[in-house]
């Protein structure tokens, strides 16, 4: 059983960044996908990111602007956001697979455990 905890999410202006941070415990980030997936209100869950082994994969609303990664020593697992748009604004959640995961990374259904989530504002 994971749990997942984000932190790291607030009020930023446009064109700025932020760092989203995961902390996993129970289950390794290392040893199992991880994936960053955002949801505005009234709308479904988005994909953002995806760690899959040493593959990266990326929206392409985000491409070029959020970087993956994760720190198997602190078991945590980040997203680096850069060049910040008000539309970048959304409840930020991160998850993990319960095997190996081949593809189709940018459906809800793939993942198995998710966290809360952390509020990601941009103003213009």
């Amino acid at each position: 059983q994971a749990q997942l905890v984000e932190s790291g999410g607030g009020l930023v202006q446009a064109g700025g960044s932020l760092r989203l941070s995961c902390a996993a415990s129970g289950r390794s980030v290392n040893s199992y996908a991880m994936g960053w997936f955002r949801q505005v209100p009234g709308k479904e869950r988005e994909f953002v990111s995806a760690i899959i082994n040493v593959n990266t994969y990326y929206a392409d609303s985000v491409k070029g602007r959020f970087t993956i990664s994760r720190d198997n020593a602190k078991n945590t697992l980040y997203l680096q956001m850069t060049s910040l748009k008000p539309e970048d604004t959304a409840i930020y959640s991160c998850t993990q697979s319960i095997g190996y995961l081949s593809g189709n990374y940018d459906r809800t259904s793939s993942w198995r455990y998710w966290g809360q989530g952390t509020q990601v504002t941009v103003s213009s």
